[in-house]
């Protein structure tokens, strides 16, 4: 019986760790930043996997139609690819962030080519921008404390999320829209995505058209968006 115990144990303690590993909200693996308190006014809108051609240009068409800034999560190599992009982004005045070079899963990744992927993003970036990045997003979420602690060696602040509208496979605007309502609480930092990280030009049309319904619905709340290092100022007033 104490081994049958035992066993169950070392079970739920590897599913927990499991999810930890994968949770955007955990803590277990290091430190993050996914929100500010509940019942802030002050909303998030983070993107992704770009910069991607069509979409992350008209994402900028509606966020400027709206007087919003944004946060974009970039990758390094399709930095390389459509640098202008990447700058037209900076240009106009919206925060971005490392999401590595080639997206991979950075928990079943050595240490080395944790610290390659980072610092090859962080290059292309200050290549093509003239400026390196302070934030940094592991893709699919997934890390290990290794992840985090690389990250802040190179002057990487680890962010997630707290809510998100699985827009990568969404079958419609309205899917999306419903998924990001239900979870909003305040404070909120939300993900989304401006492309895809198997290739450029991957359709987020569904993204730019729920956006834009995002930014109508919480501005008639008296919502205020912000970006993330906006939001993280906020935490420390």
């Amino acid at each position: 019986m104490g081994a049958y115990l035992a066993g169950i144990g070392i079970a739920v303690a590897a599913s927990a760790a499991g999810y930890q590993s994968m949770a955007p909200t955990g803590q277990w693996y290091g430190r993050n930043f996914h929100r500010l308190s509940r019942g802030s006014k002050k909303v998030a809108l983070t993107y992704d996997d770009g910069p991607n051609d069509p979409y992350t240009l008209q994402l900028l068409e509606v966020l400027a139609r709206h007087n919003v800034k944004a946060t974009f999560f970039m990758i390094g190599e399709f930095v390389c690819q459509r640098p202008e992009i990447a700058r037209a982004v900076l240009e106009a005045g919206h925060a971005v962030g490392n999401h590595t070079f080639s997206h991979p899963l950075l928990i079943f990744k050595s240490a080395s080519t944790i610290r390659r992927q980072l610092a090859d993003c962080q290059g292309a970036m200050q290549d093509a921008l003239g400026v390196s990045a302070t934030i940094f997003r592991p893709p699919f979420g997934g890390r290990r404390p290794e992840v985090f602690r690389i990250a802040r060696k190179l002057g990487l602040q680890p962010i997630m999320w707290n809510v998100t509208g699985y827009d990568w496979n969404a079958k419609s605007v309205d899917e999306i829209e419903r998924k990001v309502t239900r979870q909003m609480r305040g404070g909120d930092v939300i993900l989304l995505h401006d492309g895809g990280h198997l290739e450029m030009g991957t359709d987020r049309s569904h993204t730019v058209a729920v956006t834009d319904r995002i930014i109508r619905r919480y501005q008639q709340q008296g919502r205020e968006f912000v970006t993330i290092p906006q939001m993280m100022d906020a935490e420390k007033i």
